[in-house]
């Protein structure tokens, strides 16, 4: 199976000057992990997630005026809509991140997670509600 079969294609896209709390109540309210980030003055395309909120208040930072550009990854790495979802299993464990953005023709078209991936690996246990 491919990733272009387990991504999400609606994705979260939010600008740099988002705070952490409006990024979590957007990300909350889709029920997802992570939002794309489009920051042309810092190169493009980066990733705010879950994780970076998490770590951003567990350090004490106010969420309402903690900007997602001081906490966003810039250094991403990308999925093909082409790729194995073994090969983007891989790229994440060995990455240590749990979603990968999809790029066709250097623009975002879906994001897949590891739960995106579990979903199409083990697609009986989930419906019998075993995970």
């Amino acid at each position: 199976m491919l990733v272009r079969d387990a991504m999400s294609t609606v994705v979260l896209t939010i600008g740099p000057d988002h705070t952490l709390r409006q990024a979590a109540a957007l990300m909350a309210a889709r029920r997802i992990g992570a939002a794309v980030v489009l920051d042309p003055d810092a190169g493009g395309i980066g990733i705010l997630t879950e994780r970076d909120i998490l770590n951003s208040v567990g350090l004490g930072q106010s969420p309402d005026t903690e900007r997602a550009h001081a906490h966003t990854t810039n250094d991403v790495v990308f999925a093909a809509p082409s790729w194995t979802l073994e090969e983007a299993a891989h790229a994440m464990a060995h990455g240590g991140f749990r979603h990968l953005i999809v790029l066709d023709g250097g623009e975002p078209m879906g994001i897949v997670s590891v739960r995106d991936i579990i979903r199409c690996w083990a697609p009986t246990r989930l419906r019998a509600g075993a995970l």
